[in-house]
């Protein structure tokens, strides 16, 4: 394998949805990476899982919760965790605080298009339709999770 190297001036940045940026930094067979950042308030990803992948966090600023299976994990700076093929999860900056998160996927699998997609859709140019038939595309497939749809509703005031 040779080296990667992306720069931060000529990185592909993606808004997908308010409040939130997604950079682009690799999309290979062996690895996915990215950085999001997540304004305070900002939805963040839905329950989803991937049968193909595990899909990994490192917070690099700020309070992110992420949901793993049925359980709520709240991540400050510096904070890692791992989600491995199968394993329903969600992810937002935790009630009043905002988070940037390096993200990668392990192995990697052409998902650059995904997040263009989710942009296209923040502005008015696909459907959350199109979104859910690209789930075998890029092995983004949603699920539904009490605890999570839980955390919205007592972070409201």
């Amino acid at each position: 394998m040779t080296e990667i190297a992306t720069r931060a001036a000529t990185a592909e940045a993606i808004q997908d949805a308010p409040g939130s940026l997604i950079t682009l930094l690799t999309d290979t067979a062996e690895l996915t990476c990215n950085t999001a950042t997540f304004d305070e308030g900002a939805a963040g990803a839905p329950v989803h899982f991937h049968t193909r992948a595990t899909e990994f966090f490192h917070v690099t600023a700020g309070r992110l919760d992420i949901l793993v299976d049925d359980e709520i994990h709240t991540l400050g700076a510096g904070d890692f965790i791992a989600v491995p093929p199968g394993v329903k999860h969600a992810f937002a900056p935790a009630p009043g605080h905002t988070a940037a998160v390096f993200v990668g996927f392990t192995p990697g699998m052409g998902r650059f298009d995904y997040y263009r997609l989710l942009g296209r859709v923040n502005a008015g140019e696909a459907t959350v339709q199109d979104i859910k038939d690209s789930s075998a595309t890029y092995d983004n497939h949603y699920a539904e999770s009490s605890a999570w749809s839980g955390r919205r509703r007592s972070a409201e005031p």
